[in-house]
């Protein structure tokens, strides 16, 4: 089943950002975009990549109101660890929650049971805490910042302007349509 148009289930777990411990819970993304992107493990090799990418857009996510969420099911204590001893990972300034018993990872259906490891997916949730958009990405492909960022954008824009839609490739500032009868057909 899609957990597209769905609403996030409550959570409360550990998390580590900026140096300090935290809990987390769904209750701090009420009326605020996240996203919240799923990794299989800490101290592996497609993931600081990605991670590393997100961090360096880390900023313009924040200009436009979205909290970043980075979630495996690592411990908050392993998180810590692998932000002090890499490079690429002791940049991240947004938070990561720990989910060792899985229970986030499975509420978003994005658990490799048999595995015990999330799958890379990630989760774009408007101000309601309703699911906008999914990708989930086999073990070795890596997902791309700058088009997250784009989604989030277009998702943000489909938001604010009913009965409008972003088309393919669309970036912000770029036409949009407003489907009606006259386009069927037409496009």
């Amino acid at each position: 089943m899609s957990v597209i148009n769905t609403k996030i289930k409550p959570f409360k777990a550990q998390a580590f950002k900026q140096g300090k411990f935290i809990e987390v819970s769904d209750k701090d993304i009420d009326g605020k975009w996240a996203v919240f992107f799923f990794y299989p493990a800490d101290f592996t090799f497609v993931c600081p990549t990605e991670l590393g990418d997100v961090a360096d857009y880390y900023d313009d996510f924040q200009k436009i109101g979205v909290e970043i969420y980075s979630v495996s099911t690592d411990t908050h204590f392993t998180h810590k660890a692998w932000h002090d001893s890499s490079e690429t990972i002791g940049k991240i300034q947004y938070t990561m929650i720990g989910d060792p018993t899985g229970t986030i990872t499975r509420n978003f259906d994005n658990m490799r049971e048999e595995m015990g490891l999330a799958d890379r997916g990630t989760f774009i949730v408007d101000p309601e805490g309703i699911i906008q958009a999914v990708e989930v990405t086999s073990e070795g492909i890596g997902r791309n910042a700058v088009d997250l960022l784009r989604k989030v954008k277009a998702a943000q824009y489909v938001a604010a302007h009913p009965g409008e839609v972003c088309p393919a490739k669309w970036e912000e500032g770029s036409a949009t349509l407003a489907p009606s009868l006259d386009l069927v057909g037409k496009i």
